[in-house]
């Protein structure tokens, strides 16, 4: 891969996932602290992300991947993005707020599977040269969260507003970036192709139905962190919380890199299984943590992302990829995305706006009792999984990650 080529295609990733983390952290912030909205009304403005994670796929598979150059497609939606940031952050009113954001998330959701596309388009080994890629956006999700947070921007509309700047800069840039024509040009696509619903049939495999059930029951006390885990810090005090939480990535990175030398001891069902109970723990010492003695209960509840993510959905993805024979791989994972980044943080955002707006207070939340909620979500799934999840065929072991 010539050298020109991995820094156009990382400062891709890196602006493309700036964008993202310039918000998407610290809005319930904004939302419960300025504008104050209500609990309901913010998990309802987090679900429209997995509304538009539902239809993304869609808009990709038949109109991206189709009819337009993907360089041109990621630019003109992030060009438009960056207009419609500029009226998320003058919207006061709940019902505009939503709307613009609504819009936004529509046209920001697909621009995380066309910089992907792009990348695998024009890389000539994209197993061995893509993580180092695509390590280039956590990288730029972490300078968001420093950046937001340092300059004092967590609960101030400023945030939409860099992100904007940010969406323009990448909108100009896509357009010099690699020419990459649709590849599916003259093809007929159904929408069941493009969400993997031939991949039902794999749910007649009750090892497979058990994981895809707690795949997306597991989603939903992860909508609790993102949605809330921000707002919950700063009300606790925590200076510069934002900055603190890319801890969070830095471990997600971490642990992505050891990951497989977790795998060949432990295998699927254990990888599983410790990501479950790295769920329970994350909001257990969140329960009890504070900024007193016990404020490294806080840290570690954040530091644990990397095994709640990594060992849960990148073992997931394993399994599935496994699972599935080689003409319903990719159909597999569609399916999976779908009904975890789909279905499973829809109904999360929801249940967590419910639960917090339960235990609001005149002075704040009652923390202890909404983390614990989640805590007991994932106990429950847990306690299913390893009653009813069985898997005595091989899985292959990933190679080690190369950054």
């Amino acid at each position: 891969m010539k050298q020109s080529l991995r820094i156009q295609l990382s400062l891709m990733m890196f602006l493309e996932y700036f964008v993202w983390g310039a918000w998407y952290v610290t809005m319930g912030t904004y939302l419960t602290q300025t504008l104050q909205f209500s609990a309901s009304e913010i998990g309802i403005a987090f679900a429209a992300v997995s509304v538009a994670a539902m239809v993304s796929p869609i808009f990709v598979g038949m109109v991206a991947d189709r009819f337009f150059p993907t360089e041109k497609i990621l630019a003109v939606l992030h060009l438009f993005g960056a207009v419609v940031f500029v009226l998320i952050g003058n919207a006061t009113e709940f019902s505009w707020f939503y709307l613009f954001f609504q819009i936004y998330t529509l046209c920001f959701m697909p621009t995380i599977a066309l910089t992907n596309s792009i990348s695998f388009r024009h890389l000539s080994d994209p197993d061995k040269q893509f993580p180092g890629i695509r390590v280039l956006g956590t990288i730029g999700f972490i300078a968001a969260g420093l950046v937001i947070s340092f300059a004092g921007y967590e609960d101030k509309a400023t945030m939409f507003y860099v992100s904007a700047v940010c969406s323009v800069i990448l909108g100009i840039y896509s357009f010099f970036l690699p020419h990459t024509p649709p590849k599916d040009k003259g093809k007929e696509v159904t929408v069941s192709d493009i969400l993997g619903l031939k991949a039902l049939s794999m749910l007649k495999d009750r090892s497979f139905l058990i994981f895809f059930i707690a795949s997306v029951l597991i989603c939903i006390p992860l909508s609790f962190y993102y949605a809330w885990a921000n707002p919950y810090l700063n009300e606790l005090g925590m200076e510069n919380a934002a900055a603190k939480m890319t801890f969070g990535q830095v471990s997600e990175t971490l642990f992505l890199i050891i990951m497989p030398l977790f795998f060949r001891r432990l295998g699927v069902k254990w990888m599983l299984v410790v990501a479950m109970i790295a769920w329970i723990a994350r909001y257990v010492l969140f329960a009890f943590g504070d900024l007193g003695p016990m404020s490294w209960m806080l840290f570690g509840g954040i530091v644990l992302h990397g095994i709640c993510y990594d060992f849960f959905f990148v073992t997931g993805q394993i399994y599935v990829d496994n699972k599935a024979g080689d003409k319903i791989k990719s159909a597999a994972q569609g399916l999976i995305t779908f009904a975890t980044y789909g279905i499973g943080m829809f109904i999360g955002s929801f249940i967590s706006g419910q639960v917090v707006e339960a235990y609001t207070i005149p002075d704040g939340h009652v923390w202890e009792t909404i983390w614990l909620i989640p805590a007991s979500l994932a106990a429950v799934v847990l306690v299913v999984f390893l009653i009813f999840f069985s898997e005595k065929k091989s899985v292959n072991k990933p190679e080690e990650v190369t950054i």
